[in-house]
Parts: C-alpha cells; structure tokens; sequence
C-alpha cells in the first residue's frame, strides 16, 4: 500500500483535529456554569486538547504534510491553489492562536448569570470567530478537492 494512501487521511484528521477546540468550545459556553466544570465527555476533551494537544496534533500535522510533499514530490508546492490554502490555513492557525483561545480561556473558566450581557456579548462574538474559521476551513477544503486554476 502507498504511503500516500495512509498518511493523507492522517494528515486530514491532524489538521481538522488542530483548530476543534477552537471551533467548538465556543458553543459549550453557556451560563450558570463555566465550561471547566462541565459533565460533558466532549466538552471535558476539548478542554484538554486545548490546553496540551495542540502541540502534539501540530508536530504530527508538519510530520504527515512533509510525508505528502516527499511521497507526492516537491513540484506539488509551485501549485497556486495549495499555496493559497497553505496561507489561509496559516491565517486560521493565526486566529485561533492569537484570537480564539486567549479569549475563550478567559469566558471557560468564569461563572456567569443567565442575564450577564457582557459575558454573552463574548460568548457570542467567540461564536462569530468560530463560524469565520469553520468558513475557512470550508474553503481550503474546496481548494483542495477542486484544485482550480488560480
């Protein structure tokens, strides 16, 4: 079996698996209780992918990608639609490292009253974030499986 065959689905999953918890903790903040003391099994993994994964998820990520451009050739980099995806998911990383998960650490942790309006404000607004870079996301996945001519 051809490596590309193993490690392409990897890859996909690393790479969709590095911006979950940025994309979904968002929906978990609900108030009365913080995200942190949530029962949900799901929550409860999002939380930790969030605080140690990442690193893991991102080393696996660069490992699979070098595996795809070595198994697939260096030529695959001079493709405008991979170097176009390539940025936006660099864009993406940038909020979700720089945007998302400061403010989301500061809304998981607090405690709010179903009529506090500055923290739904921010829950919202984490909400917003998370539809753009799904948005993304959707878009580098079109760039991919379409390859159009850019």
């Amino acid at each position: 079996m051809p490596i590309f065959a193993v490690v392409l689905p990897v890859h996909i999953l690393l790479a969709i698996g590095l911006f979950l918890p940025s994309l979904l903790l968002p929906f978990a903040l609900r108030s009365g209780r913080p995200a942190i003391e949530s029962r949900s099994p799901v929550v409860r993994f999002l939380l930790r992918m969030q605080n140690g994964g990442t690193i893991v998820i991102g080393v696996g990520l660069a490992v699979t990608g070098a595996l795809l451009v070595g198994s697939l050739g260096i030529k695959l980099l001079e493709q405008p639609w991979l170097l176009v995806a390539l940025a936006i998911y660099a864009v993406n990383l940038a909020i979700a490292f720089f945007i998302q998960r400061p403010n989301l650490r500061a809304l998981v942790g607090l405690r709010a009253a179903w009529d506090d309006r500055v923290w739904l404000a921010a829950a919202r607004r984490q909400r917003y974030v998370s539809y753009g870079m799904a948005g993304l996301i959707g878009l580098i996945g079109y760039l991919m499986s379409a390859k159009p001519q850019l």
